[in-house]
């Protein structure tokens, strides 16, 4: 077999054949696959396929079967011609590479143009011997997208079945659900510690004048916005759903989060209408089938090349106008602002500890700002709401930077740093008495349907509150349960990952 395609091989480079259509298609299939393998979860939508095989591969076929014939048929370019398919090859090959991996800037695009004409005329004579480079580079990468692929076909939502029936829960109360989550947050317990070392009385003593409880000690199961409100959503532990090894993302997450999940099927199944208000489209870069009744942000405002950041929302206007217009209903809110945020994610950005906290402060503060700002705003326009202020994860202050997270860690400090969590919440009327059993993200929302139908056979079915972590450095590669049940750090590989 090997001996027939080496063969095919020989045949085709000895070959006169004129190829733009194969060369337009190799000059895209490996920059396409390329992005495939490194922003899979970004972009594994069917209108992302679409997008990306006419930008990849329509587009340039287009392109050099036009401008070939150009060449081949007027006067004056058919002397050309031999370089017009190696340029317009090399070209295409390098622009797109760049589009999949840096961007496309300026600077950068004349940059890699210009050595691409020059390789491209240099190399007239060895189109085909490139074209067969090209595509023997788009197998290598097909086959570590193979895993990706299979994931994707073969995923199982199981796991987000719940082990009662809480999905059929009925309210005899029904206030408007505020859930404000500010990303990164640390819990206010955690920022009078050495790591943070921070001064929050302020802000403590405005929650606490409008009536909130404040959980100190409150942590989340996850260490990422993506991995913690999944949980948070499914009320359910995923344990990452089975990593791969430099996998930057949970698989499905945003899927999961704005799209059909428990929390929102039981608020509408309650008549309450859903909310979603983002300060930035991080959620929905991979245009998930949206559950929500309304969002603020709609998908022609985001490119296909997003990452999520490129754009900015006015979240306290918009919240505005859906509290103005929607005075009628019972209504569901999520709202979501990056900010604080975390220190830096790579060492090279880094700029040490003791600055990387200070930054983090410094956002700390208008966190603060706007939470407050926020908070007055639904005051204002709504007494008797349920309000919960609630962050994804800590802010890593104390660590280098994010991805040390991904090592070993065996200070206490190191690791709550990771998972500490902000957790007020403002109720309508007395804090129930199991209040108490708010300790982890993942078990937030079972907790507010026990108080919201006041039927605690609910409470029988808490999830652990246990925090994971992928580990890839100082133990073999998994996922390691890092905070116990009882709050306590350990180190314990989990040996059934799903």
């Amino acid at each position: 077999m090997l001996n027939k395609l080496r063969l095919k091989v020989i045949s085709f480079l000895e070959s006169k054949n004129d190829i733009p259509v194969l060369a337009a298609i190799s000059a895209g299939l490996y920059p396409l696959l390329h992005y495939y393998n490194t922003n899979f979860s970004l972009i594994n939508s069917w209108s992302h396929l679409v997008y990306f095989v006419a930008i990849y591969a329509l587009l340039p076929i287009l392109i050099f079967v036009i401008v070939n014939k150009i060449f081949g048929r007027t006067k004056g370019l058919v002397k050309v011609k031999p370089y017009v398919l190696p340029v317009l090859n090399v070209s295409c090959f390098s622009l797109l590479l760049l589009m999949s991996t840096y961007g496309l800037e300026l600077k950068f695009i004349v940059i890699v143009l210009l050595l691409a004409i020059v390789i491209g005329v240099l190399l007239k004579k060895h189109l085909k011997k490139i074209v067969v480079f090209q595509l023997l580079l788009s197998v290598l990468v097909f086959i570590k997208l193979v895993p990706d692929f299979y994931k994707h076909v073969t995923y199982s939502s199981e796991w987000v079945v719940q082990t009662d029936d809480i999905e059929s829960v009925i309210f005899k109360k029904k206030p408007n659900v505020y859930i404000i989550q500010p990303d990164g947050y640390a819990n206010f317990s955690e920022l009078k510690g050495t790591n943070y070392n921070f001064d929050n009385t302020a802000f403590e003593s405005f929650l606490r004048e409008k009536d909130f409880k404040l959980y100190d000690g409150f942590r989340s199961n996850y260490n990422s916005t993506l991995s913690s409100n999944t949980s948070m959503f499914a009320m359910k532990h995923h344990y990452y759903n089975s990593p791969k090894r430099n996998a930057n993302e949970l698989y499905n997450s945003r899927d999961l989060i704005v799209g059909e999940n428990p929390v929102t099927s039981i608020f509408k199944t309650n008549d309450y209408k859903t909310f979603l208000i983002l300060e930035k489209p991080y959620l929905l870069v991979n245009r998930p089938k949206l559950a929500y009744d309304f969002c603020n942000i709609d998908y022609n405002e985001i490119s296909y090349l997003a990452r999520g950041f490129e754009i900015e929302k006015d979240v306290m206007s918009d919240l505005e106008q859906a509290i103005k217009y929607n005075t009628d209903s019972h209504n569901f809110y999520f709202i979501e602002k990056i900010s604080p945020g975390h220190i830096a994610v790579n060492d090279i950005y880094s700029n040490g500890k003791e600055e990387e906290r200070l930054s983090y402060l410094e956002e700390l503060k208008s966190a603060n700002t706007w939470l407050t700002q926020m908070i007055t705003t639904i005051e204002a326009n709504d007494k008797n709401s349920l309000i919960v202020v609630i962050a994804d994860h800590g802010g890593f202050v104390g660590l280098d930077y994010t991805l040390q997270a991904r090592e070993k860690q065996i200070e206490d400090d190191m690791v709550s740093t990771v998972f500490s969590s902000a957790l007020a919440i403002k109720w309508p009327s007395a804090a129930p008495e199991y209040d108490s059993k708010l300790k982890s993200n993942v078990n937030l929302f079972r907790i507010l349907f026990t108080y919201l139908s006041e039927n605690q056979n609910y409470l029988n079915a808490l999830e652990e509150d246990k925090s994971f972590s992928i580990i890839d450095r100082g133990a073999p590669f998994g996922v390691y349960e890092v905070i116990d049940d009882n709050d306590q750090v350990v180190f314990r590989k989990k040996a059934d990952e799903n």
